[in-house]
């Protein structure tokens, strides 16, 4: 039971950490600033779902029930957890510090003020900026291949050891947990249309002037609770 209860926490931890996929913030704010939201938003999500959703079950039932990826897990997460909570402590010392700033403005000086030399845009929000609904949903799928934390979920719903539907329902949750970024403007778009578009406006307005305290609240939060569940693990 106790194994059980560890393991739905690590579905859940990570569920909810792999929200905070960076590539899939700016994905939802870059949608949120072009015309039609709803529309682009709406495919974004059925191509990550469509994506997610599939490699997440060929990867679960690959792996259920295997004892040696259960050991592996058991003997190398503590590490990876560790390294990871060390990394995002690190980041958070950096932005505490002003670091972070000073190598922007380092940066910049190499740079020079050139205007010929501006930042390159990322292709995917250049396909964004088209407004296309199908070349949406390629983006969306492309870019909600797995990643860490969810790997890490999938792992946690290995585990549990459920069967067929219970495991699919899981990997569901984590899905819609991971998601929620984009699934949260969708609901709200589709039940206040008129009230959404000042709440997101009010809302970028006050993650603008408060980014840096966010970013470093978030850093060491993850930080620290990627470290206690390592020290966990391995008293456990």
């Amino acid at each position: 039971m106790l194994a059980a209860d560890q393991a739905m926490q690590q579905v859940l931890l990570f569920s909810f950490t792999s929200m905070a996929n960076p590539t899939l913030v700016a994905a939802t704010t870059v949608m949120l600033l072009l015309p039609h939201p709803r529309r682009l938003m709406g495919g974004y999500l059925l191509g990550a779902f469509a994506m997610s959703i599939t490699l997440g079950l060929i990867i679960v039932f690959a792996l259920k029930g295997s004892r040696s990826v259960s050991t592996a897990q058991h003997t190398v997460n503590p590490a990876v957890d560790a390294a990871l909570g060390a990394v995002f402590l690190l980041i958070a010392a950096a932005l505490a510090t002003g670091r972070d700033e000073r190598l922007r403005q380092r940066r910049t000086e190499r740079r020079g003020d050139d205007s010929d030399k501006e930042a390159k845009t990322p292709r995917w929000k250049q396909a964004l900026d088209t407004g296309s609904l199908r070349v949406t949903v390629a983006v969306g799928a492309l870019l909600t291949l797995p990643g860490a934390s969810y790997l890490a979920a999938l792992g946690g719903v290995t585990k549990l050891n459920s069967g067929t539907a219970a495991t699919v329902l899981l990997v569901l949750m984590v899905n819609v947990i991971m998601l929620a970024l984009i699934e949260v403007p969708l609901v709200s778009f589709a039940l206040a249309p008129d009230w959404t578009p000042v709440a997101v406006s009010r809302t970028k307005s006050w993650v603008g002037r408060n980014a840096h305290t966010i970013a470093l609240a978030g850093t060491a939060a993850v930080g620290s609770l990627l470290l206690v569940r390592a020290l966990v693990t391995v008293v456990s």
